[in-house]
Parts: structure tokens; sequence; C-alpha cells
């Protein structure tokens, strides 16, 4: 027997408003069994001589110039809005206030 029993497993269903009954409650002390085994090797190698990082890959942000380009007239904007109150397009609420 694991250190995950059906009995464990049933409880934070419980807390997690799952239903798990028989078969599948079993099935999943087993996986979470398996898992906390796999946690406990993993536990064993050596990394004292390993720098922490937050991701393994370099990440970079690709942005691009901030440049002023052409846009449409405001007049023609207006003209294309289903509704509007000069100078602004009136668009539907989103958010409840």
């Amino acid at each position: 027997m694991g250190v995950v029993t059906p009995e464990i497993v049933q409880r934070v269903a419980r807390l997690a408003r799952l239903q798990l009954e028989g078969q599948a409650l079993a099935q999943m002390a087993a996986q979470l069994d398996e898992i906390l085994d796999y946690m406990q090797q993993l536990q064993v190698v050596p990394t004292d001589q390993v720098e922490p990082t937050s991701h393994v890959v370099p990440l970079a942000n690709v942005l691009r110039k901030d440049e002023r380009g052409v846009s449409l007239p405001p007049e023609a904007v207006l003209a294309m809005a289903p509704a509007a109150h000069p100078p602004f397009v009136n668009v539907p609420k989103v958010i409840d206030a």
C-alpha cells in the first residue's frame, strides 16, 4: 500500500467538488502514488551545483519600433461606426458598473 490511499483521494476529491467512486478512486490513488514515487527519485539527484533558473531557454521580447503611421481620418471611422456621437463612437456596454 502506498502513501496515497483511496480515502485521501476521496477527501481531496470532495473538497474539489469531484465525484470519484470505485475503480476511478483506486486508479487515481495509484497514479498519485506513482507520481510521488517519481518525485522521491528526483530528490536523490544532486542539484547543489545547479544555479536556479526561471526558464531553461533564454527569453527575449520581440518588439517593433513604435513609429507613427498612416491612419483613417476621423470622418471615415465615424461613417463606418454603427452608432456614433461625434467625435466619439458608441460601443455596447461590456462591464457592469
